[in-house]
């Protein structure tokens, strides 16, 4: 979700960004700390590089709203933020090394500025920082949330590999692999906050299933996007995923609907990567055809509600209501 979108300066991370201010400043400090190195100069080279690239710092943004939400007063909130933005950084790195990318944030990436030893270690070494902070607040639970969510991300990256370019790929696989690549953090991060703050179990739930359908919202709009929004909406070029043969949920919903000439063409631009001038169009012919983007839209509309469901449980705050209009933000680029 980093970057991905340009947004107004009053959109609702913008006026998350001002209302956590004072928070956010203290983790940025935190982050910087703890980046360093004394033996390996290049670790905070390599992190700098990416942490200070300009992103907009979401999934620490929603752990500090989450444990204000939910009535904490301490600082600790700072670290699990900080936690949370480390392991985000460590699996940037590392799926840059995996898709072999050369740009993120419309800069080169470090793999291709240093090369992918270094950003699969200095990923390593953000995982291990990132263990670090959590343990700190000295709660076993927070601990075994972000860890299981650092599993779900791996899982999902290992899972992706086998399912991106088979046919086969089923909606459900499709959920799993987005959990992984981007709700598991987002859930983690609300969920850890409510945990902090020793909210009740109904809303630590609630803030876990905000996290959740928040995530998997935003990524299905994104994925709808890349058929059709403009490259400065979406940080990337359009058709980017079609060439990179990537089975996202219109093209997932199109293949379950196929004709026989239909699944030869899919079979051959995905599976065989096959691709000549004029099958993006229509392959975005064949998906209107089945009412596959109509299909997806109303998906990621109801994840959207879902969201903002989930958070109607919680206190009054205008933290809250911030978080209901990103809920409602991620995919009013699609409505």
């Amino acid at each position: 979700m980093d970057g991905a979108v340009d947004k107004p300066k009053d959109g609702p991370q913008d006026r998350l960004a001002l209302a956590l201010a004072e928070d956010m400043a203290a983790v940025n400090l935190l982050i910087r700390e703890r980046m360093s190195s004394e033996h390996a100069p290049r670790i905070p080279e390599v992190t700098a590089h990416l942490i200070e690239a300009g992103g907009k710092r979401l999934r620490p943004m929603l752990t500090l709203a989450a444990a204000r939400i939910c009535g904490y007063a301490g600082t600790d909130h700072r670290k699990l933020a900080a936690t949370v933005e480390f392991i985000h950084t460590a699996t940037l790195l590392h799926d840059d090394v995996v898709d072999e990318s050369q740009r993120r944030r419309g800069r080169p990436t470090a793999n291709l500025l240093w090369d992918n030893k270094s950003s699969v270690l200095v990923g390593d070494y953000l995982f291990a920082r990132a263990f670090q902070l959590m343990v700190e607040p000295g709660s076993l639970r927070v601990l075994d949330i972000l860890a299981n969510a650092s599993a779900v991300i791996a899982e999902g990256e290992v899972l992706q590999l086998t399912a991106a370019q088979d046919l086969a790929t089923t909606e459900d696989i499709y959920l799993k692999v987005i959990r992984g690549k981007t709700a598991a953090l987002f859930s983690a991060a609300t969920e850890s906050g409510a945990v902090l703050a020793g909210a009740p179990e109904d809303q630590v739930q609630a803030l876990f299933t905000y996290g959740d359908a928040l995530g998997i919202a935003f990524q299905i709009a994104d994925d709808l996007l890349d058929y059709g929004g403009s490259s400065a909406v979406i940080g990337k070029n359009t058709g980017d995923d079609f060439r990179e043969r990537k089975l996202t949920l219109p093209v997932i919903k199109a293949v379950a609907k196929a004709d026989a000439e239909e699944r030869a063409f899919w079979v051959r631009v995905i599976e065989k990567g096959q691709q000549n001038e004029g099958d993006l169009e229509r392959a975005m012919a064949i998906m209107a055809r089945h009412g596959a983007m109509d299909a997806a839209r109303t998906a990621a509309l109801d994840w959207s509600r879902r969201a903002q469901d989930a958070l109607k449980v919680l206190p009054e705050n205008p933290l809250r209501d911030i978080l209901a209009d990103l809920a409602q933000y991620v995919v009013a680029r699609i409505a």
